[in-house]
C-alpha cells in the first residue's frame, strides 16, 4: 500500500475514532444545561420574611452547583453535569393564578422541573396538576398533611416534613418545660392564633391532639383564634386572648401576619402575660431584632435558620459564610428549605446518571429520588412516607432571647425532637396515630 493511501486510510479511521467519541460523550452528557421553574414569594406580605430569602437561598446553591464550589457531598459540578438556569416566578395571587403559571412552565417553557412553592394552599392546588402533566415538581416548604395522606403523589416530592411533627414537637416542648409540678387549672390551658386554611387549621388541631397525649390533664381553650390569611390587624383577636384563662397561646403564623401580631400584642403586654410558642416564627426574630420579644418558643419547621445558625457542620458554616457575604443577612428557614431542595434534585439527578450510564430522563430522576436520604446542612433527610415521596427530619424548639454584647437574636434551652418521635410510621394516618397514643415513638 502507498503511503498517501496508507494516511488516507489513518486519517478516516482517526475520524471515525472522533464521531464515535463524540456519540459516546453525547449520550453520556446528552444536555449541556437544563431549564427549572423555582416559585416563591417575591411581592406582597410573605415576600420580605420567606419569599425572598427562599429565593436567595436556591440561588446561592445553585450558583454554587453550577460552578462545582458547593463542600461534599455536592462539589460535583452540576446536576448530571449540566448546567441549571432557574426561572424565579413569584407565588402571589392564589391557587388558581399558580396553576396557571404552572401549566405556562410546563407546555410552553418546557422546564425540566419545578422547584419550590411555600403556602400549603398552592401546593393542594400544584400537586394533582403536576402529576397529570407528569412533571417532576420540588416543593420546599409548604406543610399541610394532607397533601400526601389524602393521595400519594407520583411526580411530586417534599423536602419539608409537614406541620404534624411541628405541631406535636411544640406540644412536647410545653409538656416538658411548662407544664411541670402543681399548677393552676388556668395555668394548664392552652389556646391558639392560626390563620384560617389548611396550614394554620391543621397546625393547632395536631398541637392540640398533641397536647391530650403529652400532657392529658391539659385543657384546651374553647375559644381559639382563626383571622384569615394576611388579615394584617389583629387587635381583636389580642383582645380575645388576652381575656382568656389560657396561659399558653399557639401560633403557626408566618410572613407579615406574624410580625404584625408580635408588634400588635407587645404593645399590649401580651408576651409578658401569656407563653406563646410559635411553629415557623423564626423570620420575624432577624427582622424584629431587639424589637422581638424574648421568651418565645420558637420553632423552624427542622434544623435550619435561627435554630442552627452555629452549628459547625462543614455544610453548615459554608452555607451561612456565603449567605451572609452575598446578601449581608443571616439565612433564614426559608433560605435553608429551598436550598435543600435544590440539593436534594441534584443528588437524584446525578444518582439517576450513574445507574443509567447517561443524562437521565425524568422517570428516572423520579426513580432516584423515590425513598432517597440525603445531606442537608446539619442533619439528614428522609423520603421515607408518602410511598418514599414525603421527607421526614427532627424538629427543634428553643426559646428566643436577644444578645446584648453580640448585638443579635439567640434561642436558648433548645430541644431536638427526632423524626421518630414526631411523626408516625409510612402508612399511617398523623390523626389515627396520635389518637391511638402515638404507638411505637422514640424521643430518646
Amino acid at each position: 500500500m502507498k503511503f498517501g493511501t496508507m494516511k488516507t486510510v489513518s486519517s478516516v479511521f482517526l475520524t471515525f475514532l472522533f464521531v464515535i467519541g463524540t456519540l459516546f460523550t453525547t449520550s453520556v452528557y446528552a444536555k449541556d444545561r437544563i431549564k427549572v421553574g423555582v416559585v416563591s414569594f417575591l411581592t406582597g406580605p410573605a415576600g420580605g420574611p420567606f419569599g425572598i430569602p427562599a429565593k436567595q437561598g436556591a440561588e446561592l446553591v445553585i450558583d454554587a452547583i453550577n460552578a462545582g464550589t458547593m463542600p461534599a457531598p455536592y462539589n460535583k459540578k452540576g446536576f448530571a453535569g449540566a448546567t441549571l438556569d432557574a426561572i424565579y416566578s413569584d407565588e402571589s395571587g392564589g391557587g388558581t393564578k399558580q396553576v396557571a403559571l404552572f401549566r405556562d412552565f410546563v407546555q410552553k417553557q418546557n422546564v425540566d422541573a419545578m422547584i419550590g412553592y411555600i403556602s400549603s394552599g398552592n401546593c393542594m392546588a400544584i400537586g394533582p396538576v403536576a402529576d397529570e402533566l407528569k412533571m417532576l415538581t420540588v416543593f420546599s416548604t409548604c406543610g399541610t398533611p394532607r397533601l400526601y395522606e389524602e393521595k400519594l403523589r407520583s411526580h411530586v416530592f417534599r423536602t419539608q416534613a409537614n406541620a404534624v411533627g411541628d405541631s406535636l414537637a411544640a406540644a412536647k416542648y410545653i409538656a416538658d418545660e411548662y407544664f411541670k409540678g402543681k399548677m393552676t387549672t388556668a395555668g394548664k390551658m392552652y389556646t391558639g392564633i392560626n390563620q384560617n386554611y389548611a396550614w394554620g387549621q391543621d397546625s393547632y388541631k395536631f398541637f392540640e391532639l398533641g397536647m391530650k397525649v403529652y400532657m392529658p390533664s391539659a385543657v384546651g381553650s374553647s375559644k381559639p383564634q382563626f383571622p384569615k390569611l394576611f388579615a394584617g390587624q389583629y387587635g381583636t383577636e389580642i383582645s380575645a386572648l388576652s381575656l382568656d384563662k389560657a396561659k399558653v397561646v399557639h401560633s403557626s403564623f408566618w410572613n407579615g401576619d406574624w410580625e404584625a401580631f408580635v408588634l400588635q400584642a407587645m404593645v399590649r403586654g401580651f408576651f409578658k402575660q401569656k407563653i406563646v410558642v410559635s411553629s415557623v416564627g423564626g423570620s420575624a426574630v432577624d427582622t424584629l431584632g431587639k424589637k422581638f420579644p424574648d421568651g418565645v418558643i420558637m420553632g423552624t419547621r427542622g434544623l435550619v435558620g435561627l435554630n442552627v445558625r452555629d452549628n459547625k457542620d462543614p455544610l453548615n458554616t459554608w452555607f451561612v459564610s456565603e449567605y451572609k457575604k452575598r446578601y449581608k443577612a443571616w439565612p433564614l428557614g426559608p433560605s435553608y428549605q429551598y436550598a435543600r431542595s435544590v440539593m436534594a434534585y441534584k443528588l437524584a439527578m446525578d444518582k439517576a446518571a450513574a445507574s443509567a450510564g447517561k443524562f437521565p430522563t425524568q422517570d428516572q430522576a423520579i426513580s432516584a429520588m423515590k425513598g432517597m436520604k440525603f445531606k442537608s446542612f446539619v442533619d439528614t433527610i428522609e423520603f421515607t412516607r408518602g410511598g418514599g415521596h414525603q421527607a421526614v427530619h427532627a424538629i427543634s424548639y428553643g426559646i428566643t432571647k436577644y444578645n446584648k454584647a453580640k448585638g443579635e437574636p439567640e434561642v436558648e434551652n433548645l430541644k431536638t425532637y427526632a423524626a421518630s418521635c414526631i411523626y408516625p410510621p409510612a402508612g399511617v394516618k398523623s390523626e389515627d396515630w396520635i389518637n391511638n397514643g402515638m404507638p411505637g415513638r422514640k424521643c430518646e
